[in-house]
């Protein structure tokens, strides 16, 4: 008998003899012994992306390109050369919703219930956006305390009123930059 033959032999009768008593899910990690389409438990990985913080420039294509700033004043609006008033921290609060915070003026992005951008010292369940990537690989920040307004720059660099702007809109588009 060959070496090798010999050698699998014994390896399926040490794998047999070990298998006596025990059941199929023991002898394999849980990851191998499930079937690839029963529906996983998605529930212990809910939180894996919370409390991640990402510096970024929110650009928006309109006019002649912005990017979304906060004053130290709580004005929210659109300037076209960066500044460190654009400078963003994205913050993710929950699964696919995120917190909009000015590094330099201290103040976080939030949207009122008449769909108004601005400056909130605190933070509040109107500082909350879902971040929703679209087909064109830009963002658009729709505001989880009030579903249906989105964050929108004119193409002057104002800001548009949330219920007056539509994910279809490129207004609505932001691309986050380094």
């Amino acid at each position: 008998m060959s070496p090798v033959l010999l050698l699998l032999a014994l390896l399926s009768a040490a794998v047999r003899s070990a298998a006596v008593g025990r059941s199929w899910g023991t002898l394999y990690p849980r990851s191998l012994a499930t079937n690839p389409w029963e529906k996983r438990d998605s529930g212990r990985d809910g939180d894996y992306l919370t409390g991640i913080k990402r510096l970024r420039r929110l650009y928006c294509n309109v006019g002649i390109g912005f990017h979304l700033q906060v004053s130290p004043d709580g004005k929210i609006t659109g300037v076209h050369t960066e500044n460190r008033y654009s400078l963003l921290e994205i913050s993710t609060v929950e699964r696919g919703v995120v917190t909009l915070f000015g590094v330099q003026s201290g103040l976080f992005v939030a949207m009122n219930s008449k769909g108004k951008l601005y400056g909130s010292s605190h933070f509040n369940n109107e500082c909350k956006f879902k971040e929703n990537l679209l087909s064109n690989n830009y963002n658009a920040y729709e505001s989880s305390a009030h579903p249906g307004m989105y964050i929108g720059l004119s193409k002057t660099g104002r800001t548009k009123k949330g219920n007056r702007v539509t994910p279809a809109m490129t207004v609505t588009h932001f691309l986050p930059r380094i």
